[in-house]
């Protein structure tokens, strides 16, 4: 007998069996009763009253989640954390692989996280805008050079970390073509582009005259421009001298060239701006905006009723940049596209602004390029405008074709391939589901285009479908990105995981849930913001490095070519290639102040044997895939031994993968 229990105390499994009993028969009422009625039952267990978004915490506490698989309309429906019957699958077995690769923002941490869908597997993170040890980023000059561009810390001045918001994916011809993605940084007005080919970022640009690069988005159908969102209005110049006059105070929309990440222009704007997307045609862009009032505090922001989307013509503005309409601002030509702006007068203004209502959040254009869309955030509804009466109306308020009222603080949209759009309503913590068409042909804010509704949890905020950004969009997988988690982990302390759920969109089911359901539950680390879905048939990442693809930039240490030489009276390369259990030199004397140079080869050709080059007194940690070359220069300032080692491991005599270095006293 345990500690726990007495001569009296009931068999613990016949009280589970009992509740089971109680349950099959409670749940069999259930399943006789209509589908609306299903979704707001009520089972009484026991003496307690459980609510389906209580159901899983009861039914947990019992013992009792096997007994929910196979639950509609409670528990299993998509609404309480196991998946309706008829789901489609989403585990993903051993060796087997994803369809898709799902690119997450990393929020605070400054990283991108590659997902697998429909598994949910975390695959790999990616380093952008702080230095990370594990892939050796910001520890080789190479590195280190990206991260001063883009103003970090290691420069002398700048930041430490980096806030991602919105990862992009390069196009042609209206579909993911795999070879970049782009990430903002709202901590900073900065842009940072991942080259698809190795997962590895490879450049990061400081957008002048920008605080807060909060959107972002690639001209469409062919990525000819990435547009950064500027949220925060900044007075201009920003050396302390007008901090109170907000006339002098810019939000701009900037325009990167893809290739070479220079700022091409920008556009200056009334109000701030918030989110972005572009058409399908390469004519117009489009960003959210609030705060047209330009107050400086909550009360002036939110005093009018109304806000405005904005739309891009783009080749308006590149004609009035070949115009010389252009001032020169900190090295990048502005236009002025604010609501008064003469510019904007007559018949081909290069900014309209669409009157929504006040503070509309998300941007998203739907896959066929006809509407684009402003999630109301404040508003119940969704605001539909008509991309092609934008060109022929005197007042673009006319291209508003439809309001649909989807449910309490709609926040961001995506799309399905059957002509849906679905939508995070964060105060409802719901997905509601709407059919586009219905939402032109009725009523301003009519609730009939509203297919269904599922829960979530809790409090989405973004949320994206497989392949939605593309003319194409795959139709069977979405994840809601939640901003809570509340009881759905195991508590870790105060800061909670939060909650991205993926639910099954492939089936149009005439119920209250519109044919979704919820299939799977991922705590991830705080705070994500957005993703992206690309199939995995898009994107063909190298195995290992392409020599060709830094050929005269980095130099390759074969087999036998390892060296140390001294190139001046106080420098030293060293030169060394890795391999299974062994560094080319088993250890190298250098003298006390030299600055070293140490390059590094990783000669193997088999996937996945990575070298570490790590010697932690002086700071250096190198992540060497195979055929890649790595570099770093450091002061030998403290005579000594210093072991280098490898971090990876890489064979049974990994540990006995040894060099020294030593530094001799002057």
């Amino acid at each position: 007998m345990t500690d726990s229990e007495t001569p009296n105390s009931p068999d613990p499994d016949a009280v589970v069996e009992a509740y089971e009993e109680q349950l099959d028969e409670l749940l069999a009422e259930v399943e006789d009763l209509p589908e609306e009625a299903q979704d707001s039952a009520t089972l009484e267990l026991a003496g307690l009253e459980l609510g389906r978004r209580d159901f899983v915490k009861a039914g947990a506490a019992a013992g009792l989640t096997g007994a929910m698989a196979g639950c509609q309309g409670l528990g299993g429906d998509g609404n309480g954390g196991t998946p309706a019957a008829g789901t489609g699958e989403h585990a993903v077995a051993p060796g087997e692989l994803d369809e898709y690769y799902g690119f997450w923002s990393g929020g605070q941490s400054g990283e991108v996280r590659v997902v697998g869908i429909p598994s949910m597997r975390e695959l790999m993170r990616i380093p952008v805008f702080q230095r990370e040890g594990s892939r050796g980023f910001g520890h080789d000059e190479q590195t280190k050079e990206i991260l001063r561009e883009g103003g970090d810390l290691s420069a002398g001045s700048g930041w430490e970390w980096g806030d991602t918001h919105h990862p992009v994916l390069s196009e042609s011809d209206g579909t993911y073509d795999g070879r970049y993605l782009w990430i903002n940084e709202k901590g900073a007005g900065r842009m940072a582009r991942i080259n698809l080919k190795y997962f590895e970022t490879d450049a990061i640009t400081d957008i002048p005259n920008m605080q807060a690069c909060h959107g972002c988005s690639v001209q469409s159908p062919d990525t000819s421009y990435v547009f950064g969102i500027g949220e925060f209005r900044v007075p201009i110049p920003n050396d302390g001298t007008n901090v109170d006059n907000s006339d002098d105070y810019w939000s701009v929309f900037a325009a990167l060239d893809p290739e070479t990440m220079d700022v091409e222009w920008e556009v200056r704007v009334t109000g701030n701006l918030d989110n972005a997307d572009s058409g399908k045609d390469g004519t117009w862009a489009f960003a959210t905006g609030y705060n047209k009032e330009e107050a400086f505090e909550i009360e002036g922001m939110s005093r009018d009723d109304r806000d405005y989307l904005k739309a891009f013509h783009i080749p308006r503005i590149e004609a009035a940049l070949e115009a010389g309409e252009a001032e020169e601002v900190n090295g990048v030509p502005v236009l002025d596209g604010r609501v008064d702006s003469p510019l904007n007068q007559g018949d081909e203004p290069i900014v309209r602004y669409v009157p929504t209502p006040k503070s509309p959040h998300g941007c998203d254009v739907e896959p066929q390029g006809r509407y684009v869309t402003a999630s109301g955030k404040l508003s119940p509804t969704v605001t539909v405008v008509d991309i092609e009466m934008l060109s022929e109306v005197d007042d673009p308020e006319e291209a508003i074709v439809g309001r649909p009222r989807v449910g309490l603080g709609p926040l961001h949209t995506t799309w399905d391939d059957r002509g849906h759009g679905y939508t995070t309503l964060f105060i409802d913590s719901q997905v509601a589901k709407w059919d586009i068409e219905a939402a032109v042909e009725a009523e301003p804010e009519s609730e009939e285009p509203v297919v269904g509704k599922v829960d979530v949890h809790y409090n989405p905020g973004h949320l994206q479908a497989a392949e939605a950004e593309t003319t194409e969009p795959a139709g069977d997988w979405l994840v809601s990105l939640n901003k809570l988690s509340k009881d759905r982990f195991l508590p870790v302390g105060p800061i909670h995981p939060d909650n991205d759920q993926l639910i099954d969109i492939s089936g149009d089911a005439d119920n209250a849930r519109g044919g979704m359901a919820l299939a799977a539950d991922e705590p991830v680390y705080p705070e994500p913001h957005d993703c992206v879905i690309a199939h995995r048939d898009r994107i063909e990442p190298n195995v290992v490095w392409d020599a060709a693809d830094y050929e005269g930039e980095k130099p390759f240490i074969a087999e036998g070519d390892s060296e140390i030489e001294r190139t001046g009276d106080s420098s030293v390369e060293v030169r060394m290639m890795s391999k299974r259990s062994e560094f080319g030199l088993r250890d190298f004397t250098v003298q006390e102040g030299d600055e070293v140079t140490l390059t590094d080869t990783n000669i193997e050709t088999v996937r996945d044997i990575i070298h570490g080059v790590a010697i932690p007194q002086h700071g250096i940690n190198l992540a060497v895939a195979p055929q890649d070359t790595r570099q770093v220069t450091f002061t030998a300032d403290e005579p000594g031994v210093y072991w280098i080692y490898c971090t990876y491991f890489c064979s049974a005599l990994h540990l006995e993968m040894r060099s020294r270095m030593i530094v001799e006293p002057q």
